[in-house]
């Protein structure tokens, strides 16, 4: 298929074969071709100014015009040939400082030199290109945020983990990643179904699918209360149901096909046709005989096919009711746009004790409220809110400094650890304990003073 990418349009067809980090060169027609390898001619010693103070962007400085360059790529002249161009016919090249003229020359080869290296995908190239293109998809997720949230979630082989995600897929794709295939995953999801996107972008094998199991939001409250069913679940495929479906289909046609029949003979005696004309409506009866068993076919394979995959989710939706009812996760992942108390007090019901858990949130007051019904529920130890602070450097041979601009903000962590809680032993009667305990010895001290 056609690629649209940084205003480049191309086909993947001679990238085949090739190993990842080819680097290729758009030709014409879209076509990719390996780039060879040239050296750059460093016999010509470069002039170079000693400073930039003199020279003023008016506009004037560039003697080819748009339409000539324009002229240069519809003669399939190549773009390395067009930035040499553009170095020859600019007046100020020659005055700028070393650094600046290796800047002009980068920029221009990212403008005109169709060139393209493909990679394999990884979380850390599919965070960063999320954040920098389409934060809103992924709640404003930031690639330093993600990576700590793998590791205080301790995401390993083996592992069974529970993710509750709206990032498009990306946090799931990144556990899937962290797993390597062993282990297993359910994915927690509101509304008719996952959102996989990022996910289907990681490229993972089927394997990895075969460990991934998903449940829905609405079904967890009946799962913990004990009445959770999936309503009129049959046990394998029924015939029965087809053969009902089925019979009143044909029944429908064969409806339609009686009163077409009737108005057809009713015109036929109006009219008196001759039997030329009779013989036309033979053979269209019978075209029309042969679509209908075509389409009836058609919609038996169709309604197989419906219950067939209806079943399967029913049945895959049973066996992670089962995984979940064992309640030994060895960890929870939240990464959602909803208010993230009510999801993490039921979810933490299906982890298993001394298990960490992870909570992003964009903003902080939603993680202070959680962090308060943490404390006062109980169960849960070492919990932490943080922020992860992230600045990009510049790395360059005498000229390495902080970047001007840099990220405002990458969202918030709540991070704890689970224990078990002794649900004899209210809440209340600790505090009670608490209030009995704590004045005696003040009443001591009291009891002195007077004496």
């Amino acid at each position: 298929r056609k690629i649209i990418f940084e205003k480049q349009w191309f086909y993947l067809d001679n990238a085949i074969g090739h190993i990842y980090g080819t680097t290729f060169e758009v030709t014409s027609g879209g076509n990719l071709q390996p780039k060879q390898e040239v050296e750059e001619a460093t016999t010509e010693t470069k002039e170079a100014g000693t400073d930039n103070r003199n020279i003023v962007d008016d506009g004037r400085s560039q003697k080819l015009t748009h339409d000539d360059i324009k002229a240069l790529k519809d003669k399939g002249i190549k773009g390395q040939e067009i930035v040499q161009q553009l170095i020859e016919n600019s007046t100020t090249f020659r005055d700028k400082t070393e650094f600046a003229q290796d800047k002009y020359i980068k920029k221009k080869k990212k403008k005109y030199e169709a060139v393209i290296t493909i990679v394999k995908p990884s979380t850390r190239i599919l965070s960063t290109m999320y954040y920098a293109r389409e934060p809103g998809k992924i709640n404003h997720l930031r690639y330093d945020t993600l990576a700590q949230m793998l590791t205080l979630g301790n995401i390993r082989a083996g592992n069974k983990m529970i993710v509750m995600e709206t990032c498009a897929g990306l946090v799931l794709g990144a556990v899937m990643e962290r797993m390597g295939g062993y282990g297993s995953i359910i994915q927690m999801y509101p509304g008719g179904g996952p959102v996989r996107a990022a996910t289907s972008c990681f490229g993972f094998p089927k394997l990895f699918f075969d460990h991934l199991h998903e449940f829905p939001l609405s079904k967890v409250d009946s799962l913990l209360s004990g009445t959770f069913s999936t309503e009129t679940l049959p046990s394998e495929p029924e015939d029965n149901a087809l053969v009902e479906e089925e019979s009143n289909g044909l029944a429908d046609e064969k409806q339609t096909s009686l009163q077409e029949t009737e108005e057809e003979s009713a015109t036929e005696a109006a009219m008196e046709i001759n039997e030329t004309e009779e013989q036309e409506t033979m053979a269209i009866n019978a075209e029309d005989v042969e679509f209908k068993e075509n389409k009836e076919k058609e919609n038996k394979e169709n309604v197989r096919e419906k219950q067939r995959k209806q079943w399967e989710r029913r049945k895959k939706l049973i066996e992670t009711a089962a995984l979940l009812r064992e309640k030994n996760a060895d960890g929870l992942i939240v990464a959602t746009k909803f208010h993230p108390t009510p999801l993490l007090l039921s979810l933490l019901e299906f982890v298993a004790p001394s298990r960490p858990f992870v909570v992003y949130c964009q903003y902080k007051e939603p993680l202070l409220e959680c962090y308060t019904k943490l404390r006062e529920r109980g169960g849960v130890i070492n919990l932490k809110l943080s922020e992860t602070w992230l600045r990009n450097y510049q790395v360059l041979p005498d000229r390495s400094h902080p970047k001007l601009t840099m990220s405002g903000g990458g969202g918030y962590l709540l991070s704890g650890t689970t224990v078990v809680l002794e649900k004899g032993k209210s809440d209340s009667s600790n505090l009670e304990a608490l209030k009995v305990e704590e004045p005696s010895p003040k009443r001591c001290k009291v009891q002195d003073l007077h004496c």
